[in-house]
Protein backbone atom coordinates (compact mmCIF):
# COMPACT_ATOMS: atom_id res chain seq x y z
CA UNK A 1 0.00 0.00 0.00
CA UNK A 2 0.92 3.38 -0.37
CA UNK A 3 2.52 5.69 2.56
CA UNK A 4 -1.19 6.94 3.04
CA UNK A 5 -2.48 3.61 3.65
CA UNK A 6 -5.11 2.32 1.34
CA UNK A 7 -7.76 4.84 -0.17
CA UNK A 8 -11.63 4.41 1.22
CA UNK A 9 -14.55 4.07 -1.58
CA UNK A 10 -18.14 4.46 -1.21
CA UNK A 11 -20.78 2.78 -3.65
CA UNK A 12 -23.41 5.97 -4.24
CA UNK A 13 -26.90 4.87 -4.93
CA UNK A 14 -29.09 7.18 -6.35
CA UNK A 15 -32.85 6.27 -8.06
CA UNK A 16 -33.09 6.76 -11.50
CA UNK A 17 -31.17 3.80 -13.02
CA UNK A 18 -27.68 5.23 -13.10
CA UNK A 19 -26.28 8.41 -11.08
CA UNK A 20 -26.50 10.12 -14.47
CA UNK A 21 -30.46 11.38 -14.92
CA UNK A 22 -30.63 10.31 -18.07
CA UNK A 23 -29.70 6.79 -16.80
CA UNK A 24 -33.76 5.47 -17.81
CA UNK A 25 -33.73 6.44 -21.08
CA UNK A 26 -30.52 4.85 -22.15
CA UNK A 27 -30.77 1.28 -24.52
CA UNK A 28 -29.33 -0.76 -21.52
CA UNK A 29 -31.25 1.32 -18.69
CA UNK A 30 -33.55 -0.55 -16.30
CA UNK A 31 -36.40 2.37 -16.16
CA UNK A 32 -38.18 0.29 -12.69
CA UNK A 33 -34.75 -0.39 -11.35
CA UNK A 34 -35.37 1.19 -7.94
CA UNK A 35 -38.58 -0.46 -7.43
CA UNK A 36 -37.15 -3.72 -7.26
CA UNK A 37 -34.96 -4.61 -3.73
CA UNK A 38 -33.80 -7.71 -5.27
CA UNK A 39 -31.91 -5.65 -8.19
CA UNK A 40 -30.76 -3.18 -5.55
CA UNK A 41 -29.47 -5.75 -3.67
CA UNK A 42 -27.46 -7.38 -6.28
CA UNK A 43 -25.97 -4.32 -7.04
CA UNK A 44 -24.48 -3.77 -3.21
CA UNK A 45 -23.33 -7.70 -3.29
CA UNK A 46 -21.40 -7.03 -6.65
CA UNK A 47 -20.02 -3.40 -4.50
CA UNK A 48 -19.48 -5.90 -1.69
CA UNK A 49 -17.30 -8.38 -4.07
CA UNK A 50 -15.12 -5.55 -5.44
CA UNK A 51 -14.35 -4.56 -2.23
CA UNK A 52 -15.84 -1.53 -1.49
CA UNK A 53 -16.00 0.38 2.13
CA UNK A 54 -19.90 1.63 1.87
CA UNK A 55 -22.74 1.45 -0.31
CA UNK A 56 -24.34 4.93 0.01
CA UNK A 57 -27.53 5.60 -0.46
CA UNK A 58 -28.43 10.00 -0.27
CA UNK A 59 -32.43 10.67 0.52
CA UNK A 60 -35.20 13.27 -0.38
CA UNK A 61 -38.36 13.90 1.33
CA UNK A 62 -40.60 15.45 -1.11
CA UNK A 63 -41.68 14.10 -4.49
CA UNK A 64 -40.76 18.05 -5.92
CA UNK A 65 -37.44 19.50 -7.24
CA UNK A 66 -39.77 21.14 -10.08
CA UNK A 67 -42.65 21.68 -11.43
CA UNK A 68 -45.13 18.92 -12.42
CA UNK A 69 -44.23 19.28 -16.39
CA UNK A 70 -40.68 18.16 -15.42
CA UNK A 71 -41.34 15.87 -12.40
CA UNK A 72 -43.36 13.76 -14.92
CA UNK A 73 -40.22 13.26 -16.80
CA UNK A 74 -37.91 12.54 -13.66
CA UNK A 75 -37.11 8.60 -13.03
CA UNK A 76 -36.00 9.63 -9.56
CA UNK A 77 -39.09 10.91 -8.08
CA UNK A 78 -40.19 7.83 -6.22
CA UNK A 79 -38.02 5.37 -4.58
CA UNK A 80 -37.94 2.93 -1.84
CA UNK A 81 -37.21 4.25 1.77
CA UNK A 82 -33.31 4.53 2.66
CA UNK A 83 -34.08 2.21 6.17
CA UNK A 84 -36.00 -0.27 4.26
CA UNK A 85 -33.40 -0.45 1.40
CA UNK A 86 -30.64 -1.29 3.83
CA UNK A 87 -32.21 -3.44 6.60
CA UNK A 88 -32.46 -5.65 3.10
CA UNK A 89 -29.41 -5.22 2.10
CA UNK A 90 -27.81 -5.72 5.43
CA UNK A 91 -28.92 -9.88 5.64
CA UNK A 92 -27.42 -10.48 1.77
CA UNK A 93 -23.74 -9.05 2.41
CA UNK A 94 -21.22 -9.09 5.45
CA UNK A 95 -18.53 -6.84 4.93
CA UNK A 96 -19.80 -3.65 3.41
CA UNK A 97 -20.99 -1.08 5.35
CA UNK A 98 -24.20 0.24 4.81
CA UNK A 99 -24.78 4.41 4.87
CA UNK A 100 -28.32 6.03 4.36
CA UNK A 101 -29.50 10.05 4.53
CA UNK A 102 -31.43 11.38 7.39
CA UNK A 103 -32.10 14.72 8.05
CA UNK A 104 -32.29 16.28 11.04
CA UNK A 105 -34.75 19.12 10.25
CA UNK A 106 -37.68 17.17 9.96
CA UNK A 107 -36.96 14.02 12.40
CA UNK A 108 -36.53 13.48 16.17
CA UNK A 109 -33.23 12.35 17.52
CA UNK A 110 -34.48 9.75 19.69
CA UNK A 111 -35.91 8.11 17.17
CA UNK A 112 -33.49 8.51 14.19
CA UNK A 113 -31.03 7.16 17.20
CA UNK A 114 -33.07 4.23 17.32
CA UNK A 115 -33.27 3.40 13.66
CA UNK A 116 -29.88 3.50 12.99
CA UNK A 117 -28.36 1.82 16.22
CA UNK A 118 -30.76 -1.10 15.14
CA UNK A 119 -29.58 -1.35 11.44
CA UNK A 120 -26.18 -0.79 13.25
CA UNK A 121 -27.11 -4.16 15.46
CA UNK A 122 -28.91 -5.93 13.01
CA UNK A 123 -25.61 -5.94 10.09
CA UNK A 124 -23.06 -6.81 12.76
CA UNK A 125 -21.66 -3.14 13.17
CA UNK A 126 -21.88 -2.12 9.73
CA UNK A 127 -24.31 0.98 9.92
CA UNK A 128 -23.09 4.91 9.24
CA UNK A 129 -25.60 8.25 9.28
CA UNK A 130 -25.41 10.65 6.70
CA UNK A 131 -26.41 13.80 8.30
CA UNK A 132 -28.27 16.26 6.56
CA UNK A 133 -30.37 19.59 7.22
CA UNK A 134 -32.55 19.51 3.99
CA UNK A 135 -32.91 22.97 2.37
CA UNK A 136 -35.69 23.43 0.14
CA UNK A 137 -39.27 24.94 0.88
CA UNK A 138 -41.18 21.71 -0.73
CA UNK A 139 -39.76 19.60 1.47
CA UNK A 140 -41.00 21.61 4.23
CA UNK A 141 -44.34 22.14 2.97
CA UNK A 142 -44.34 18.12 3.27
CA UNK A 143 -44.28 18.58 6.76
CA UNK A 144 -46.66 21.25 6.75
CA UNK A 145 -44.23 24.40 6.99
CA UNK A 146 -44.81 27.18 4.36
CA UNK A 147 -41.54 27.77 4.18
CA UNK A 148 -38.43 26.60 4.97
CA UNK A 149 -36.00 26.53 8.46
CA UNK A 150 -33.89 29.47 8.14
CA UNK A 151 -30.42 28.36 7.19
CA UNK A 152 -28.76 29.58 10.48
CA UNK A 153 -31.38 27.82 12.45
CA UNK A 154 -30.96 24.56 11.06
CA UNK A 155 -27.36 24.12 12.00
CA UNK A 156 -28.10 25.26 15.33
CA UNK A 157 -30.79 21.96 15.40
CA UNK A 158 -27.95 20.00 13.81
CA UNK A 159 -25.38 20.45 16.03
CA UNK A 160 -27.57 20.00 18.61
CA UNK A 161 -29.51 17.18 17.27
CA UNK A 162 -25.70 15.45 16.47
CA UNK A 163 -24.79 15.69 20.22
CA UNK A 164 -28.30 14.46 21.42
CA UNK A 165 -27.60 11.37 18.71
CA UNK A 166 -24.32 10.39 19.68
CA UNK A 167 -25.24 10.97 23.34
CA UNK A 168 -27.93 8.11 23.01
CA UNK A 169 -25.96 5.81 21.18
CA UNK A 170 -23.00 6.22 23.96
CA UNK A 171 -25.73 4.51 26.46
CA UNK A 172 -24.76 1.69 26.71
CA UNK A 173 -20.76 0.93 27.56
CA UNK A 174 -17.73 -2.12 27.14
CA UNK A 175 -19.58 -4.79 29.43
CA UNK A 176 -22.77 -3.13 30.90
CA UNK A 177 -24.43 -6.67 29.80
CA UNK A 178 -23.32 -9.08 32.45
CA UNK A 179 -26.45 -11.13 31.91
CA UNK A 180 -25.74 -12.87 34.98
CA UNK A 181 -28.45 -16.19 35.81
CA UNK A 182 -27.19 -16.93 38.63
CA UNK A 183 -27.55 -13.50 40.31
CA UNK A 184 -30.15 -12.11 38.37
CA UNK A 185 -28.41 -9.20 36.66
CA UNK A 186 -28.55 -8.39 34.00
CA UNK A 187 -27.21 -5.00 33.58
CA UNK A 188 -24.70 -3.09 35.44
CA UNK A 189 -25.97 -0.30 36.48
CA UNK A 190 -23.30 1.96 37.17
CA UNK A 191 -22.25 1.52 33.57
CA UNK A 192 -25.52 2.95 31.84
CA UNK A 193 -25.31 6.36 30.90
CA UNK A 194 -27.89 8.19 30.85
CA UNK A 195 -28.62 11.36 29.21
CA UNK A 196 -30.18 13.88 30.35
CA UNK A 197 -30.43 16.90 27.52
CA UNK A 198 -32.43 20.10 27.87
CA UNK A 199 -31.10 22.51 24.88
CA UNK A 200 -32.95 25.00 22.53
CA UNK A 201 -34.21 22.49 20.51
CA UNK A 202 -34.74 19.19 22.13
CA UNK A 203 -35.28 17.50 25.93
CA UNK A 204 -34.17 14.22 25.64
CA UNK A 205 -34.14 11.53 28.29
CA UNK A 206 -31.93 8.35 27.72
CA UNK A 207 -30.80 5.78 27.60
CA UNK A 208 -31.29 4.06 24.33
CA UNK A 209 -33.58 0.94 24.38
CA UNK A 210 -30.69 -0.69 21.36
CA UNK A 211 -27.80 -2.25 23.17
CA UNK A 212 -24.15 -1.10 21.19
CA UNK A 213 -22.81 -3.33 18.41
CA UNK A 214 -20.14 -4.55 17.63
CA UNK A 215 -18.40 -1.70 16.33
CA UNK A 216 -20.08 0.38 19.33
CA UNK A 217 -21.53 2.70 17.34
CA UNK A 218 -22.84 4.07 13.90
CA UNK A 219 -20.38 5.71 11.66
CA UNK A 220 -21.50 10.00 11.08
CA UNK A 221 -21.10 10.87 7.68
CA UNK A 222 -21.57 14.43 6.56
CA UNK A 223 -22.43 16.54 3.42
CA UNK A 224 -22.39 19.95 4.06
CA UNK A 225 -19.32 21.89 2.00
CA UNK A 226 -20.92 25.81 3.28
CA UNK A 227 -18.98 27.22 6.35
CA UNK A 228 -21.65 26.04 8.84
CA UNK A 229 -21.24 22.55 7.46
CA UNK A 230 -17.34 22.26 7.47
CA UNK A 231 -17.50 23.53 11.13
CA UNK A 232 -20.13 20.76 11.82
CA UNK A 233 -18.28 17.98 10.05
CA UNK A 234 -15.03 19.11 12.00
CA UNK A 235 -16.83 18.53 15.72
CA UNK A 236 -18.67 15.42 14.12
CA UNK A 237 -18.12 13.80 11.11
CA UNK A 238 -16.59 10.34 10.75
CA UNK A 239 -16.74 10.76 7.13
CA UNK A 240 -17.33 13.71 4.57
CA UNK A 241 -19.19 12.92 0.96
CA UNK A 242 -17.89 16.20 -0.45
CA UNK A 243 -19.01 17.91 -4.03
CA UNK A 244 -15.63 18.85 -5.34
CA UNK A 245 -14.82 18.78 -9.03
CA UNK A 246 -10.96 20.71 -9.44
CA UNK A 247 -7.83 19.58 -7.58
CA UNK A 248 -6.99 23.12 -6.54
CA UNK A 249 -10.74 23.87 -4.24
CA UNK A 250 -10.71 19.64 -3.51
CA UNK A 251 -7.13 20.70 -1.51
CA UNK A 252 -8.38 24.16 -0.12
CA UNK A 253 -11.95 21.96 1.18
CA UNK A 254 -9.57 19.27 2.25
CA UNK A 255 -7.39 21.12 4.55
CA UNK A 256 -9.44 23.56 5.95
CA UNK A 257 -11.80 20.95 7.30
CA UNK A 258 -9.10 18.93 8.97
CA UNK A 259 -6.74 22.34 10.51
CA UNK A 260 -11.00 22.70 12.43
CA UNK A 261 -10.54 19.62 13.82
CA UNK A 262 -7.79 20.13 16.55
CA UNK A 263 -10.36 22.64 18.41
CA UNK A 264 -12.60 19.35 18.86
CA UNK A 265 -9.67 17.66 20.46
CA UNK A 266 -9.87 15.13 17.28
CA UNK A 267 -7.06 13.83 15.08
CA UNK A 268 -7.16 14.65 11.41
CA UNK A 269 -7.49 10.62 10.53
CA UNK A 270 -10.24 10.35 12.12
CA UNK A 271 -12.25 11.87 9.70
CA UNK A 272 -12.32 10.59 5.95
CA UNK A 273 -13.13 13.26 3.09
CA UNK A 274 -14.63 11.42 -0.05
CA UNK A 275 -15.55 13.89 -2.80
CA UNK A 276 -18.19 12.33 -5.36
CA UNK A 277 -16.74 11.19 -8.70
CA UNK A 278 -18.50 10.17 -11.56
CA UNK A 279 -16.32 7.87 -14.27
CA UNK A 280 -16.98 6.68 -17.44
CA UNK A 281 -14.46 4.19 -18.34
CA UNK A 282 -14.15 1.47 -20.90
CA UNK A 283 -10.89 -0.09 -22.91
CA UNK A 284 -10.37 3.58 -25.03
CA UNK A 285 -10.85 6.77 -24.33
CA UNK A 286 -13.04 6.99 -27.47
CA UNK A 287 -15.31 4.38 -26.00
CA UNK A 288 -15.53 5.82 -23.12
CA UNK A 289 -16.48 9.60 -24.35
CA UNK A 290 -18.91 8.22 -26.85
CA UNK A 291 -20.60 6.73 -24.32
CA UNK A 292 -20.94 9.55 -22.11
CA UNK A 293 -21.89 12.19 -24.85
CA UNK A 294 -24.54 8.99 -25.72
CA UNK A 295 -26.13 9.50 -22.47
CA UNK A 296 -25.93 13.77 -22.09
CA UNK A 297 -27.72 13.96 -25.37
CA UNK A 298 -29.99 11.73 -23.99
CA UNK A 299 -31.02 14.65 -21.00
CA UNK A 300 -34.67 15.68 -21.74
CA UNK A 301 -34.65 20.00 -21.56
CA UNK A 302 -37.26 19.65 -18.97
CA UNK A 303 -35.32 17.94 -16.75
CA UNK A 304 -31.95 20.06 -17.14
CA UNK A 305 -33.83 23.25 -16.61
CA UNK A 306 -35.89 22.05 -13.76
CA UNK A 307 -32.38 20.85 -11.78
CA UNK A 308 -31.12 24.29 -12.79
CA UNK A 309 -33.94 25.76 -11.40
CA UNK A 310 -34.05 23.58 -8.51
CA UNK A 311 -30.18 24.62 -7.47
CA UNK A 312 -30.73 28.52 -7.99
CA UNK A 313 -34.53 28.76 -6.82
CA UNK A 314 -34.87 30.60 -10.09
CA UNK A 315 -37.76 29.85 -12.34
CA UNK A 316 -36.06 28.68 -15.64
CA UNK A 317 -38.53 26.77 -16.86
CA UNK A 318 -40.11 29.23 -19.96
CA UNK A 319 -36.31 29.69 -21.10
CA UNK A 320 -35.04 27.83 -24.10
CA UNK A 321 -32.51 25.96 -23.56
CA UNK A 322 -29.97 27.72 -26.26
CA UNK A 323 -30.45 31.34 -24.53
CA UNK A 324 -27.06 32.53 -22.75
CA UNK A 325 -27.74 31.83 -18.80
CA UNK A 326 -28.85 34.59 -17.50
CA UNK A 327 -26.89 36.36 -14.34
CA UNK A 328 -27.63 34.66 -11.08
CA UNK A 329 -28.89 36.16 -8.33
CA UNK A 330 -27.85 34.36 -4.56
CA UNK A 331 -29.80 31.95 -3.11
CA UNK A 332 -29.54 31.60 0.51
CA UNK A 333 -31.08 28.14 0.63
CA UNK A 334 -29.13 26.83 -2.70
CA UNK A 335 -25.54 26.62 -0.55
CA UNK A 336 -22.50 25.70 -1.94
CA UNK A 337 -23.92 23.73 -5.02
CA UNK A 338 -25.76 27.05 -6.52
CA UNK A 339 -22.38 28.84 -5.51
CA UNK A 340 -20.65 26.12 -8.25
CA UNK A 341 -22.99 27.16 -10.89
CA UNK A 342 -22.86 30.75 -10.62
CA UNK A 343 -18.92 30.35 -10.67
CA UNK A 344 -19.29 28.40 -13.73
CA UNK A 345 -21.52 31.35 -15.26
CA UNK A 346 -18.80 33.90 -14.05
CA UNK A 347 -15.71 31.71 -15.87
CA UNK A 348 -17.49 31.49 -19.26
CA UNK A 349 -19.55 34.26 -20.34
CA UNK A 350 -22.65 33.44 -22.80
CA UNK A 351 -22.31 30.04 -21.92
CA UNK A 352 -26.24 28.82 -22.65
CA UNK A 353 -28.59 26.90 -20.14
CA UNK A 354 -28.44 23.32 -22.11
CA UNK A 355 -24.55 23.57 -22.04
CA UNK A 356 -24.91 24.94 -18.36
CA UNK A 357 -27.29 22.04 -17.09
CA UNK A 358 -25.54 19.27 -19.21
CA UNK A 359 -22.14 20.30 -17.33
CA UNK A 360 -23.52 19.72 -14.06
CA UNK A 361 -26.00 16.78 -15.49
CA UNK A 362 -23.01 15.10 -16.23
CA UNK A 363 -21.89 14.60 -12.51
CA UNK A 364 -24.50 16.59 -10.63
CA UNK A 365 -22.06 19.03 -9.15
CA UNK A 366 -19.13 16.07 -8.40
CA UNK A 367 -15.88 15.54 -10.24
CA UNK A 368 -15.86 13.78 -13.31
CA UNK A 369 -13.91 11.86 -15.16
CA UNK A 370 -13.92 9.67 -18.77
CA UNK A 371 -11.12 7.59 -20.00
CA UNK A 372 -9.70 4.41 -19.86
CA UNK A 373 -8.71 2.11 -16.70
CA UNK A 374 -4.97 4.17 -16.57
CA UNK A 375 -6.54 7.75 -17.02
CA UNK A 376 -9.30 6.92 -14.21
CA UNK A 377 -6.49 5.75 -11.89
CA UNK A 378 -4.22 8.06 -12.73
CA UNK A 379 -6.69 10.98 -11.51
CA UNK A 380 -7.89 9.36 -8.58
CA UNK A 381 -4.34 8.68 -7.48
CA UNK A 382 -3.63 11.84 -7.84
CA UNK A 383 -6.40 13.77 -5.73
CA UNK A 384 -5.50 11.03 -3.08
CA UNK A 385 -1.64 11.70 -3.37
CA UNK A 386 -1.85 14.95 -3.39
CA UNK A 387 -4.10 15.35 -0.27
CA UNK A 388 -7.62 17.11 -1.64
CA UNK A 389 -9.34 13.22 -0.28
CA UNK A 390 -8.81 10.09 1.29
CA UNK A 391 -10.78 8.23 -1.00
CA UNK A 392 -13.79 9.06 -2.95
CA UNK A 393 -17.99 7.84 -3.30
CA UNK A 394 -18.29 6.59 -6.95
CA UNK A 395 -21.17 7.17 -9.00
CA UNK A 396 -21.40 4.70 -11.64
CA UNK A 397 -23.80 6.81 -14.35
CA UNK A 398 -25.58 3.44 -15.37
CA UNK A 399 -26.91 0.49 -13.01
CA UNK A 400 -25.24 -2.03 -13.43
CA UNK A 401 -23.16 -1.74 -16.20
CA UNK A 402 -21.03 0.82 -15.15
CA UNK A 403 -20.86 -0.78 -11.51
CA UNK A 404 -19.49 -3.75 -12.89
CA UNK A 405 -16.83 -2.24 -15.34
CA UNK A 406 -15.22 -0.51 -11.85
CA UNK A 407 -14.51 -3.91 -10.77
CA UNK A 408 -13.30 -5.09 -13.63
CA UNK A 409 -11.02 -2.40 -14.83
CA UNK A 410 -10.38 0.25 -12.26
CA UNK A 411 -9.96 -1.98 -9.70
CA UNK A 412 -7.62 -4.21 -10.90
CA UNK A 413 -5.32 -0.89 -11.41
CA UNK A 414 -5.90 0.72 -7.87
CA UNK A 415 -4.57 -2.73 -6.75
CA UNK A 416 -1.79 -3.29 -9.01
CA UNK A 417 -0.40 0.51 -7.48
CA UNK A 418 -1.28 -0.78 -4.42
CA UNK A 419 -3.70 1.91 -3.53
CA UNK A 420 -6.63 -0.09 -2.08
CA UNK A 421 -7.10 -3.57 -0.60
CA UNK A 422 -7.21 -6.74 -1.31
CA UNK A 423 -9.41 -7.85 0.87
CA UNK A 424 -11.28 -6.12 3.85
CA UNK A 425 -8.91 -5.96 7.03
CA UNK A 426 -12.21 -6.54 9.34
CA UNK A 427 -15.88 -6.83 9.32
CA UNK A 428 -17.10 -3.71 10.82
CA UNK A 429 -17.50 -0.15 9.18
CA UNK A 430 -15.39 1.26 11.63
CA UNK A 431 -12.56 -1.69 11.26
CA UNK A 432 -12.83 -1.16 6.96
CA UNK A 433 -12.46 2.56 7.33
CA UNK A 434 -9.84 2.62 10.13
CA UNK A 435 -11.75 4.78 12.43
CA UNK A 436 -12.52 4.09 16.20
CA UNK A 437 -15.17 4.69 18.40
CA UNK A 438 -14.64 8.25 19.12
CA UNK A 439 -14.51 8.99 22.86
CA UNK A 440 -17.72 10.57 24.84
CA UNK A 441 -18.36 13.64 24.61
CA UNK A 442 -17.21 14.63 21.59
CA UNK A 443 -19.39 17.61 21.44
CA UNK A 444 -20.60 19.43 24.14
CA UNK A 445 -22.65 21.93 21.76
CA UNK A 446 -22.96 25.50 23.36
CA UNK A 447 -18.94 25.35 24.85
CA UNK A 448 -18.08 23.76 21.38
CA UNK A 449 -20.34 25.43 18.77
CA UNK A 450 -18.46 28.43 16.95
CA UNK A 451 -19.77 31.77 17.83
CA UNK A 452 -21.69 32.21 14.29
CA UNK A 453 -23.08 28.72 14.86
CA UNK A 454 -24.50 29.97 18.31
CA UNK A 455 -26.68 32.67 17.22
CA UNK A 456 -30.08 32.75 16.98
Amino acid sequence: MTKRGPMKLGMFYWPGGGQHMAAWRHPQGIPDFDVDVQRIVDLAKLAERGLFDMFFMADALSFWRGPLEAMSHDAAGAWIEPMTVMATVAQHTQHIGLVCTATTTFDQPYLLARRYAGLDLASGGRAGWNLITSGNDATAQSFGHAEHVEKSKRYRMAWEFAHVVRGLWQSWRGDTFVRDKASGLFIDPEKLFVLEHAGEFYKVRGPLIVPPSAQGEPVMVQAGASDEGRELAAATAEVVFAAQQHLENAQAFYADVKRRMPAYGRDRDSLKIMPGLTYFVAESREQAQAEFDELQDLIDPVMGLAMLTNRMGVDLSKFNPDDPAPVMPENPRGGSRAQLVNELIAKRPGITLRELYKHFAGARGHGLVIGTPKEVVDHMEQWFEEEACDGFNMMPPLYPRDLQRFVDLIMPELQRRGLYRRAYEGKTLRENLGIARPAWPTVRIKQDMPKEAQQA
